[in-house]
């Protein structure tokens, strides 16, 4: 994606993709401070050499880790992030106390430099969530759905008289914690945890669990010591008994069977194959993973069944050792050396089952999140899918709910098969990773741990066939159309004849040629290259001279042109010189016979003046002169005037083509104007508006020209935001020392502001302003400094938009009455103490809400307090402007009781060591 870069924000959103999956899957392990406890893989789609789309698929998350880790080991990383990066009334809101108190982090935190280390971490993690598209409500949910699982795992049991589990004292706040967390009834989480209920024959039965695995309410894979290899590990060296045979069959088998089919000779180069093994666990009907699911269908099957099942299905396999030993154990010799492993858990973690009630209880939590998480549908690889595409597939693949569950095996076996259909597609590069040391130490190599993970990764045997088989195979026509050059002739076929002349016409030794390509060495694309070169640089020294030779030429072409160019200008110029003088001549001609004409006059004598003649009479008679038409009057220039004026107004009104199409233009850019004042009003006026004004950085649709013309006197680092003209959004216009740039400003669609081509998201422009007054704006790294306000003695740019601000109270009144009417569904949710009676026939209020209206009701018939006073609640409308938790009240109270048992336990221990000293 770095080399293929758009600048366009989909680039941006893919690239946060990555760091969002690692906060939640990856963890510090023994070996590796970031580890990634999943699989992953990643399609990018191109179109055109830029990044349009991508796609990831994710397989066996380490779900185990969530419940325990080893020495040495922390949970997964968001965990940590959380805990350290939000501020102390965050975790008031969520519910979060000292990191030390939780079990699920090994009641362990950080030094000071890691906490701020995780606390920049978690900043990243919440920008990463802004630029994908969460909204604020779905991080809050998020977040408190994380502190929902570290109360969760506070809970613990005693056993009753009558055997039935109940929580201890000590924990009871941590359960009512955990189901307000939850968005859940705190009984119903209670009877979820001490009991499964099953439905058999429309009858409902409990079985109620023992106190072991009433603490593990979710550790679906149970609990894992990781100095033993258990059914995680087993999983995992799958997959990379897999990778590895799809490695050595497309580095060892793929060539040498392509040697053979092109008539090569060639020396068969042997190697360890991993077939044996992927047939020992994939096999059908008797197969390691086959069998696990035959006992896993068994509810009276144990673990040491299936160990002596496989001990005697086994027994002569090469790849399986039995051992003898009280513990279900057995050996497997993997490709990179032998593996140990203890069943116990196999069959209970292979069958992965989520009791009905469980699950019931969780769709029906006000969390949609947590809601959607358990509604989904869940495919044959295991991964959660769209309900859209979930309706898709009903027919054709397995689904949650479905009678015939796949086991976790099952899930697992057909992701693997779907990656490898994918990767023998491709065209595979492979990138093998060293770890030069155990200990995670710089500058540190141990040598014998290089050589084996070179010798287990097959790269000994790779460096092998690389060195004496044939790296490069070009076929015919793709190494012709490269290196015909080398025969400087033009127009010349691109087939087997070609290349063989091309290939005689140098010194390279040790090539074969097949039927239909070329087999080379490694080191021949090098010598190669060196020939292309020397032609390049021949090449160079033709155009050199040529060069020198056509600006020579124009030289003379242009010495003779001023030559020419000098000729004709004093030509000129002496024809100047001729035109003044005969002008000048022509002047002073002029000049003397108007002196001449001054003189007086001679008089000259009078003549008499003759007798006038009678006029002769006319021909015409009268009669004729009575009917001549009259001589029209002349018009003033008034009436000419308005004439004119008329028949170009109806000129214009006569519809032209290039009036019409200009008229259309004109139409649409009105259109798109109103469209955005019309976005503007709905959506921005209130988050822009400060104080009833406009910022004075602030800018109407104004021109890019425009914006321009007003950094014209400005100083580098001087900014503004205009409004844009064609789209919703906004543009930032910048003083650089050299020119102006504008970057666009694009809207997510949570809301958030970004600047195209950078990684972060802001609330507000104002918080963009701010960001950016510290950090550089890509690629140029500008810093803004001073705001470009209005033109002075001018109506400011954004005169349409005043309307706005004057309206926005009348507005705003509206809005809210109307968010009143639509939010009144959540308001419900995060105001329990409003629920009426009335409220108890509208089908939309979850059951969970009425179940709270029924418990409040029955705690006034006894005089009982209810769960949410009106002093919680005044205490959320006060910071109502800012999305809370689903049932934040009750977490509060929650809280509160816990701190006061701590409390209280804290004095009863002071006061025994008091009495004991």
């Amino acid at each position: 994606m770095e080399l293929c870069k758009a600048n366009s924000q989909l680039e941006r959103q893919i690239l946060q993709v990555n760091p969002l999956l690692e906060a939640f899957g990856n963890a510090q392990t023994v070996m590796n401070d970031n580890s990634s406890r999943f699989g992953k893989y990643i399609q990018l789609r191109f179109q055109n050499a830029s990044v349009k789309g991508a796609k990831i698929n994710e397989y066996l998350l380490e779900k185990s880790r969530v419940v325990h880790q080893d020495e040495g080991e922390r949970n997964f990383h968001i965990f940590y992030y959380m805990l350290g990066g939000i501020s102390a009334a965050e975790k008031e809101i969520y519910g979060l106390l000292n990191p030390v108190l939780y079990r699920y982090i090994n009641n362990q935190y950080g030094t000071d430099e890691m906490i701020t280390q995780w606390s920049t971490k978690y900043l990243e993690v919440c920008n990463a969530m802004d630029m994908v598209g969460f909204h604020e409500q779905e991080k809050v949910d998020m977040m408190t759905i994380l502190a929902g699982i570290l109360s969760l795992g506070n809970i613990s049991f005693e056993p009753q008289e009558n055997g039935i589990l109940k929580v201890t004292d000590q924990s009871t706040g941590w359960l009512k914690a955990a189901a307000g967390q939850f968005g859940v009834q705190e009984d119903e989480l209670l009877n979820c945890l001490i009991c499964t209920m099953s439905v058999t024959r429309g009858e409902s039965i409990n079985r109620y669990h023992s106190q072991q695995q009433a603490e593990g309410i979710l550790d679906i894979f149970g609990f894992e010591n990781f100095a033993v290899n258990r059914y995680e590990q087993l999983c995992i060296n799958l997959a990379n008994e897999q990778l590895q045979y799809f490695f050595n069959h497309h580095i060892f088998l793929m060539g040498q069977r392509e040697y053979k089919e092109e008539g090569i000779d060639w020396e068969t180069i042997t190697f360890k194959d991993n077939k044996p093994i992927l047939d020992l666990f994939l096999a059908k009907p008797v197969g390691i993973f086959s069998l696990l699911d035959e006992q896993s269908a068994f509810p009276q099957a144990t673990d040491k069944n299936f160990v002596e099942k496989l001990n005697s299905s086994f027994k002569g396999n090469a790849h399986f050792e039995v051992v003898r030993s009280h513990m279900p154990v057995f050996n497997i010799v993997h490709y990179a050396g032998k593996v140990q492993y203890n069943a116990s858990g196999f069959l209970e973690k292979n069958r992965d089952t989520i009791p009905a009630n469980i699950r019931g209880l969780f769709i029906n939590s006000v969390t949609p999140l947590l809601s959607v998480l358990f509604a989904a549908t869940i495919s044959r690889t295991g991964t959660l899918m769209p309900q859209s595409r979930a309706k898709l597939l009903k027919s054709i693949d397995d689904n949650f709910n479905s009678t015939r569950k796949l086991s976790v095996g099952a899930q697992f076996k057909h992701s693997l098969t779907v990656l490898m259909e994918k990767m023998f597609a491709a065209n595979p590069h492979f990138i093998r990773c060293i770890k030069p040391n155990s200990s995670k130490k710089p500058d540190l190599l141990d040598s014998k741990l290089i050589m084996d993970q070179l010798r287990y990764n097959g790269l000994l045997e790779t460096i092998r066939i690389r060195r004496d088989g044939y790296s490069w195979r070009p076929l015919f026509e793709d190494f012709a159309q490269r290196y015909r050059i080398l025969l400087i002739k033009p127009d010349i076929p691109s087939n087997k004849e070609t290349c063989l002349c091309i290939l005689n016409n140098t010194d390279l030794k040790d090539w074969k040629c097949g039927h239909s390509r070329l087999f080379f060495k490694y080191w021949h694309q090098e010598e190669l290259a060196k020939l292309i070169e020397r032609l390049e640089h021949a090449a160079t020294v033709i155009q050199k001279n040529y060069l020198k030779y056509i600006c020579r030429r124009k030289y003379r072409k242009l010495i003779a042109e001023l030559k020419q160019r000098k000729l004709q200008l004093e030509k000129e110029e002496e024809e100047r010189r001729r035109k003044e003088r005969e002008e000048e001549e022509e002047r002073k001609r002029h000049l003397d016979m108007e002196q001449e004409n001054q003189r007086p006059p001679v008089p000259m004598p009078r003549k008499r003046k003759p007798a006038p003649q009678p006029r002769p009479r006319s021909v015409i008679p009268d009669i004729v002169h009575r009917h001549l038409p009259p001589v029209p009057r002349p018009r003033s220039k008034i009436e000419v005037a308005s004439l004119v004026k008329v028949t170009d107004t109806i000129n214009d009104e006569l519809p032209q083509a290039d009036s019409i199409h200009e008229d259309e233009e004109v139409l649409q850019r009105q259109v798109k104007r109103m469209n955005t004042i019309h976005w503007f009003r709905q959506t921005q006026a209130r988050k822009v508006v400060t104080n009833g004004a406009f910022p004075c950085w602030f800018h109407g649709m104004i021109s890019r020209r425009q914006a321009e013309d007003l950094m014209t006197d400005k100083p580098p680092g001087c900014f503004l935001i205009r409004v844009g003209q064609s789209r919703n959004g906004y543009t930032l216009t910048y003083r650089g020392k050299d020119r102006c740039r504008h970057y666009l400003i694009e809207m997510q669609s949570n809301g958030k502001y970004v600047i195209l081509g950078e990684d972060r998201a802001h609330a507000s422009l104002i918080d963009l302003i701010e960001y950016h007054k510290t950090v550089g704006i890509q690629p140029f790294m500008e810093v803004l400094v001073d705001p470009c306000g209005q033109k002075c003695k001018q109506q400011p740019d954004y005169e349409e938009l005043q309307n706005i601000i004057k309206t926005s109270s009348i507005d705003e009144e509206n809005v809210d009455a109307l968010e009143d009417n639509e939010q009144l569904h959540h308001e419900l949710i995060e105001h329990p103490s409003l629920l009426s009676s009335s409220h108890m026939k509208d089908p939309h209020v979850p059951p969970v809400m009425k179940r709270i209206f029924e418990r409040n009701a029955r705690a006034e018939a006894k005089n009982i307090p209810k769960k949410w006073t009106q002093d919680e609640s005044n205490i959320y409308n006060k910071n109502s402007s800012r999305p809370f938790p689903r049932l934040y009240p009750s977490i509060r109270l929650a809280m509160r009781e816990i701190q006061q048992i701590q409390q209280h336990f804290s004095d009863h221990t002071n006061d025994s060591e008091t009495k004991n000293s």
